[in-house]
């Protein structure tokens, strides 16, 4: 037993032996061995991971130094940031496997959109952000300036326009985090989300060009250019939350550019984990075991290779436990 650790690393380490309750130990040690051995780690964040308020261990991983870079959907990158200015508003409906098509459309008539068993407040959410950042978009158009939807992300945060908003202890923000290490991130797919949307309804209007905006093409040739400055010694890791483009589109750039550059020393990703209940059927690849990465060269066949197939809701917060000794 590990007496220099807190109860909850004690905890798992004494009672989580098999099964998947063991393939998160194993992933866990491996992440810790990685970053001993000087390896960097990517965390790649899908789903709707902050508003299940991962930011409370995600934050504090960030700040510790324990993650390099995060891949996430445009969805989390707003969302931890809208806990962070209506937490007070938000809406649990625990019984939402039993709501009908009405208790839906009452819900919608009320402005609250629904993630699972909590609802995000349109109008304290959504547009107490949208007043803000449409000012930052505005503002870098008009000087002429472009920047990545993160980069504007981290703008309105380090303003302090949001603070008199918190409801929440901001140490619990993960964005905010970010920000304040100015964290790289790519945000894939970036127009999917509300604020991607809204970015869009304002070029659609006239008001904005879009090419204030930088795109998905631009995240990739940035990453291309950060992964092999990141990836010396004993590499970059690959910590993958749930499936879909937020892990898709990252974990690429290694065979693009051993592949399309023709670079042919380019470092495997040097550990992975996938958390995921999603099950291995009809070319699911967020189901795909890891050994399939070997044959798309993104895993090198000595990779520590990594699977829990459980919630991310229940298994992130406890590695992130083991890996700050908590």
């Amino acid at each position: 037993m590990s007496e220099s650790r807190g109860p909850i690393s004690q905890f798992i380490e004494k009672n989580y032996l098999h099964f998947n309750a063991a393939a998160l130990m194993d992933a866990a040690k491996g992440y810790e061995t990685h970053l001993a051995e000087g390896g960097k780690m990517m965390i790649t964040l899908a789903g709707a991971m902050s508003t299940a308020e991962l930011g409370i261990s995600l934050a504090e991983m960030i700040r510790q130094d324990k993650v390099a870079i995060i891949s996430c959907t445009g969805a989390n990158l707003e969302e931890d940031i809208m806990n962070l200015v209506a937490h007070s508003h938000y809406k649990r409906v625990p019984n939402y496997r039993d709501l009908s098509p009405q208790d839906e459309w009452d819900l919608l008539e009320n402005h609250y959109n629904r993630v699972t068993d909590t609802c995000i407040p349109e109008e304290e959410a959504f547009r107490r952000l949208q007043k803000h950042i449409q000012k930052i978009w505005m503002d870098a158009e008009a000087a002429g300036e472009r920047y990545f939807p993160h980069e504007y992300m981290y703008k309105m945060l380090l303003s302090g326009v949001l603070e008199q908003y918190y409801e929440i202890d901001p140490k619990n923000s993960w964005m905010l985090a970010a920000a304040e290490k100015n964290l790289p991130i790519v945000v894939p797919g970036w127009e999917d989300s509300t604020m991607g949307n809204i970015f869009a309804s304002y070029v659609i209007k006239g008001q904005l060009k879009a090419s204030t905006m930088k795109s998905g093409i631009e995240y990739m040739t940035w990453l291309a250019d950060w992964y092999p400055k990141n990836s010396e010694g004993k590499g970059l890791g690959f910590f993958q939350i749930g499936g879909g483009i937020a892990g898709d589109f990252p974990i690429c750039v290694v065979p693009m550019l051993y592949q399309d550059m023709e670079m042919e020393n380019i470092p495997f990703w040097s550990y992975f984990c996938q958390i995921s209940d999603s099950t291995t059927s009809y070319g699911s690849y967020s189901g795909a075991v890891p050994n399939e990465k070997i044959t798309w060269g993104k895993l090198d066949i000595h990779t520590p290779k990594f699977i829990v197939e459980s919630d991310a809701t229940i298994v992130c917060p406890l590695i992130f436990a083991w890996i700050l000794r908590q």
